[in-house]
């Protein structure tokens, strides 16, 4: 008991003694490598400071920091469109450095983050450096995809968030890329971004083709954008795609022709042997030339583009096949289909990949009833028991998830009955950054229609 008691008059005594000890201070946070980074600089780095609660989304990998997610801007003078800035915690710690936008609502596209400039620090606050070593990147990643081949040279080499280059895209037909901008420090940095894709061996032309409309909500001038020299690539050139041929033009849609879709061409080639196939919305006949090459007995293909059908009739021919069996009409989707079904027409496959029908979340309602009518009909002229492949390359309708109750909807228009054989998406040459959903732009769905 006496024991007891020493020990407990013993413990209130330390107790005493502590309380009148000072609390020892808290250890000072590490130095964040890019702020030393940031002192060296000569001008100096503007520090883009987060609101709270808002940091974890862009430690976690999201590269579009928006103006909502800014609580003030360090520095002076204020940073300009395309300067380097840290971003930065509430406790002004940054968490990574991107490129500023005082116009976009995404002020900042982050470019690394702060543990990758600890581990790596060659790329810090460097964006030549980091475009090069990005780049490079990307290549070795089309390289172990077994891009290009002999049977392949048409893919994307930089998708953008993907490839953790937001705002760039580059695609690669033969001997020549086309580069899509539609970013601010994409057109800032242009002779570098040339300079990186020139030094890949099987390069020999670049065509430029700024995103104008985009570019002009990052705050530049449609004016600024025009070549200052006359480009001496050619506008017409000549790719293979999984052993087929096909004739592009720069001038036409996008980048002058869609390598999203390759994997999937060449899945309805495997099904079409033996077929009556329709493609609708052809464009330059990528499904239609694979249900050819597959077998099939009879292909038609419908646009409203002539000089896209000119390119899909030019595209039978480079590779042998016979005319007889494939033809090209220039009609509006919706009209087409409406005649075929007033005459009682019907495919055992039907191919439907519209145009973009919405571009915003904002439309997306409008354009849901727009993708159900057009694919009601598809299904009504698909024989009972045949294949409908659809497709939306509208982001915002597959970042929804609303497509597949959308095509429910058409089916029950149609008075018809579907079920879901095959979804995909976009080809494995474009990559999509998890932190960045809104990268997933393309659905492509297979159904049976009965």
């Amino acid at each position: 008991m006496q024991q007891q008691q020493l020990q407990a008059r013993l413990m209130k005594c330390l107790s005493c003694s502590h309380s009148h000890l000072p609390l020892p201070p808290p250890p000072p946070p590490p130095f964040s490598s890019l702020q030393r980074f940031a002192s060296s600089q000569p001008k100096g780095v503007a520090k883009v400071i987060l609101k709270k609660g808002k940091t974890q989304l862009f430690k976690d990998g999201s590269p579009m920091v928006y103006s909502g997610a800014i609580d003030r801007i360090i520095g002076r003078p204020p940073p300009k469109t395309g300067d380097i800035v840290l971003v930065a915690d509430g406790a002004e710690k940054p968490i990574g450095w991107g490129l500023y936008n005082s116009v976009s609502m995404f002020c900042v596209r982050l470019m690394q983050l702060e543990e990758e400039a600890t581990r790596d620090p060659s790329c810090a606050l460097d964006m030549e450096k980091l475009l090069e070593t990005r780049i490079n990147a990307a290549v070795e990643l089309r390289r172990g995809l077994g891009l290009p081949s002999a049977t392949t040279n048409a893919y994307r080499l930089v998708n953008s968030e993907g490839d953790r280059l937001s705002g760039l895209i580059v695609d690669v037909f033969g001997d020549l890329a086309v580069v899509a901008s539609s970013a601010a420090w994409v057109e800032k940095y242009k002779s570098k971004v040339k300079a990186c894709i020139s030094s890949i061996d099987e390069i020999n032309h670049i065509h430029w083709r700024p995103s104008v409309e985009i570019l002009k909500e990052e705050g530049m001038d449609a004016a600024d954008l025009k070549e200052l020299h006359p480009s001496t690539c050619p506008q017409r050139t000549k790719v293979i795609e999984n052993g087929i041929s096909y004739a592009i033009s720069l001038e036409g849609q996008k980048t002058g022709f869609y390598a999203d879709q390759r994997e999937n061409r060449m899945f309805l080639s495997t099904i079409s042997h033996g077929q009556r196939v329709l493609d609708v919305c052809c464009y330059s006949g990528g499904f239609a030339l694979n249900a050819a090459k597959g077998g099939a007995m009879s292909i038609t293909g419908v646009d409203t583009s002539l000089p896209a059908l000119e390119l899909a009739r030019e595209n039978i021919a480079l590779n042998n096949l016979d005319p007889e069996k494939t033809s090209f009409l220039r009609e509006d989707a919706t009209v087409f289909m409406k005649g075929a079904l007033s005459r009682n027409d019907s495919w055992d496959i039907v191919i439907l990949d519209p145009p973009k029908l919405a571009p915003s979340r904002k439309v997306l309602q409008s354009a849901s009833g727009m993708y159900r009518n057009l694919n009601s009909l598809a299904m009504k002229i698909t024989r009972r028991g045949g294949l409908l492949m659809t497709c939306s390359c509208s982001g915002a309708m597959t970042q929804s998830g609303a497509f597949l109750r959308t095509l429910q909807g058409a089916a029950s228009m149609a008075e018809r009955k579907i079920t879901v054989l095959r979804q995909s998406g976009a080809g494995c040459d474009h990559p999509i950054d998890p932190s960045y959903p809104e990268g997933a732009y393309l659905s492509n769905i297979l159904l049976r229609v009965l």
